[in-house]
C-alpha cells in the first residue's frame, strides 16, 4: 500500500473526528503494545484530561485501540489489518500535516456525524 493511497484518506476522514484523535491513535499505535492512561495521553497531546478520556473512548468504541482493565488504552500490535494502514497514515501525516488536518477540519461536527450515525444504525436495523 502507497503512501498516498486512497485507503489512507477514506480512513482518516471516516475514522478520525479530529487532529487529536489521530494524534492519540498513533501515540498508541507507536507505542505498542504499552498502555496509556488518558491523564497521560492529554499530557502528551496537550488537552484536558477530559478530552483524553473522550478520544479514548471514542477510538476504542470504533474498534482502532483496546482498554485494559485498569482502564489504559493501548493499540494492539497483532492488528495486522491495520499495520500497515497506520504506517501510511503516519509517513503521510508526517510528509503532509497541513493537507491531513485540512481533510479532518473539512468534515462535519463530530456531533453532525454522531447524530448521522444513530440514525444509521437504527435505520440498519430495520
Amino acid at each position: 500500500m502507497g503512501e498516498d493511497s486512497p485507503s489512507v484518506e477514506s480512513f482518516i476522514h471516516s475514522e478520525l473526528d479530529s487532529v487529536p484523535h489521530l494524534e492519540a491513535l498513533l501515540l498508541l499505535w507507536r507505542n505498542a503494545p504499552n498502555g496509556w492512561s488518558a491523564a497521560q495521553i492529554a499530557a502528551h497531546l496537550y488537552i484536558s484530561q477530559g478530552q483524553g478520556a473522550a478520544i479514548g473512548e471514542d477510538l476504542h468504541r470504533r474498534g482502532l485501540i483496546a482498554r485494559d482493565g485498569g482502564g489504559s488504552f493501548f493499540y494492539d500490535p497483532s492488528r495486522e489489518e491495520l499495520n500497515g494502514l497506520l504506517e501510511a497514515v503516519d509517513k503521510t501525516y508526517r510528509r503532509d500535516l497541513i493537507r491531513i488536518s485540512g481533510i479532518i477540519h473539512s468534515k462535519a461536527s463530530p456531533g453532525v456525524r454522531a447524530f448521522a450515525d444513530a440514525f444509521r444504525l437504527r435505520k440498519d436495523k430495520s
